[in-house]
């Protein structure tokens, strides 16, 4: 691969309790896309209710131009 960079992601695994209101989950999930650079990879709920969250960021390497 010249010339190419290929992108690195690092996750963050989350699990939240069903007891957790739709729009409370919303609101943690939106501040941490909006201050931390984290975006959603996956959401799954199970059938008691519990969620199981993947967040994800782009991991950004410096290159020495020297």
């Amino acid at each position: 691969m010249r010339g190419e960079s290929m992108i690195e992601y690092e996750f963050w695994n989350l699990t939240i309790d069903r007891t957790k209101s739709r729009s409370a989950v919303c609101r943690m999930l939106t501040d941490a896309a909006e201050y931390q650079g984290w975006e959603l990879d996956r959401l799954r709920k199970d059938g008691t209710g519990q969620r199981t969250v993947t967040l994800r960021r782009k991991i950004i390497r410096m290159r020495s131009t020297l």
